[in-house]
């Protein structure tokens, strides 16, 4: 940045032209004159270098005075500097991984699909804060801790697929306490849980409300999301002897339960029937837990007078040295 401290002065430039004409009608009313009988001789003679600097010599003299102005204007160079202080929210993605995500009422191709696509989006649109990943079916575990490499948490959700038989089931009371036990120690002004389920509690030996109340303890906000169309979706299965069918799987949410959590620990309770409204719901809570950013603005100027002083001085010495020696002229 550049700006003038004293911008009155730049009035003073107005006198240049008025010294210009002054210098100019100065050179030519003091010039001599010589009459001769004809010029035949040296009409075709060339002015001479030093003649031509001579006559102009005025203009050092107009430069040095035009950077004194511009000096007594105290031009300034600013740079501007921010400073930027973030408040950065720690967030755990808790995803149910049962094998009933794979019924395909969500676009493009289940369920479990359905939610990786939007939580990675939902990733993608964070900035400065420590997400981390929890899936859970009958047993739950921490597939990513909190993490700014967004990266790695990326390819991290992209495995995931669901449960095999030996531990399916639906264990919320389980994946909620692992997402806690990952955030309680966090220094983060705000904690947040992000749960998402299709079906009702049938696993796991800790109860999905005393969880919650645990979260509440620790100033964790818990927002729940039940996934799954309303009625019966359809539910792909390996026949031994027909091969892939389906077959229609009625949609049990317990939705009371969810609200009960959410509300427990200040969050909020959505249902999402397809891959747009859970699109829409994640974009929702982001919009509702944003990241607070102070941007702190200012402009260090450093004074450059001495520049254009100096710059001025120089022409003046060499206006002097050149007016008694190369550009002298005899009286």
């Amino acid at each position: 940045m550049f700006r003038f401290a004293n911008p009155e002065y730049l009035w003073l430039l107005a006198l240049l032209p008025v010294l210009f004409w002054y210098y100019w009608r100065k050179g030519h009313r003091l010039s001599g004159q010589v009459k001769y009988s004809t010029l035949t001789h040296v009409k075709n003679v060339r002015t001479s270098l030093r003649i031509l600097l001579r006559r102009h010599l005025y203009w050092l003299r107009l430069a040095v005075l035009a950077l004194l102005i511009v000096g007594l204007a105290r031009p300034q160079s600013g740079t501007r500097k921010q400073e930027i202080t973030t408040e950065g929210i720690d967030i755990m993605l808790v995803l149910d991984v049962s094998s009933s995500m794979l019924a395909e009422d969500f676009k493009p191709k289940n369920r479990i699909e359905a939610a990786k696509m939007v939580a990675r989006e939902f990733i993608e649109g964070r900035h400065n804060d420590r997400i981390g990943l929890v899936i859970f079916a009958g047993e739950a575990f921490t597939q990513c801790p909190l993490t700014l490499d967004y990266g790695v948490l990326i390819q991290l959700l992209e495995k995931v697929q669901v449960a095999p038989r030996d531990w399916d089931g639906t264990a919320i009371g389980n994946g909620l306490a692992t997402a806690v036990a990952r955030l309680k120690e966090s220094k983060a002004k705000s904690k947040v849980i992000i749960l998402l389920t299709d079906g009702r509690n049938n696993a796991g030996e800790i109860d999905p409300i005393t969880a919650a109340q645990v979260a509440q303890t620790f100033d964790i906000k818990v927002y729940t999301i039940g996934a799954g169309t309303r009625g019966t979706a359809l539910y792909p299965i390996d026949d031994p002897i027909w091969g892939k069918r389906y077959v229609p799987m009625r949609v049990e949410i317990d939705e009371d339960l969810l609200r009960r959590i959410a509300r427990q620990t200040g969050g909020r309770y959505f249902r999402a029937t397809d891959s747009e409204k859970l699109r829409a719901i994640y974009q929702e809570i982001g919009e509702m837990e944003k990241t607070k950013i102070k941007v702190k603005e200012f402009t260090k100027y450093r004074e450059l007078f001495v520049n254009y002083a100096g710059l001025g001085l120089v022409l003046l010495l060499l206006e002097i040295v050149l007016a008694n020696t190369y550009l002298r002229k005899l009286p």
